[in-house]
């Protein structure tokens, strides 16, 4: 697979699963990302400004060409109620050729 090709999930989370659908729906408009995951509660605990703090949170998979990460977090960061929004990039090694063909046919070149 070309460095062009080479495809990425990118992890984040939102405070609900409204804002984490709106973000994602103009990803997926803008030919950014192939299609995201929106889990829709999970319980985070994270130390935020010298306080614990306990939140519920949605989680957002973003299915995307590592070539437009960038862009992805980029476009995230504008959208994103967080100051500082979760946003970690993973290499996808392996898949089903199928998939990954189909993940490239909806996103930018």
């Amino acid at each position: 697979m070309s460095e062009v090709e080479k495809m990425v999930m990118i992890y984040s989370t939102f405070p609900d699963t409204a804002t984490a659908k709106d973000v994602g729906g103009k990803l997926v408009d803008h030919g950014l990302a192939a299609c995201v995951n929106i889990i829709p509660q999970m319980t985070s605990i994270y130390r935020w400004e010298g306080t614990l703090t306990t939140d519920s949170e949605a989680i957002m998979l973003i299915k995307t060409r590592a070539a437009l990460a960038a862009k992805v977090i980029a476009a995230v960061e504008v959208e994103h109620p967080y100051d500082t929004p979760a946003l970690l990039v993973f290499e996808v090694t392996h898949g089903a050729q199928g998939y990954l063909d189909w993940l490239a046919s909806q996103t930018q070149a």
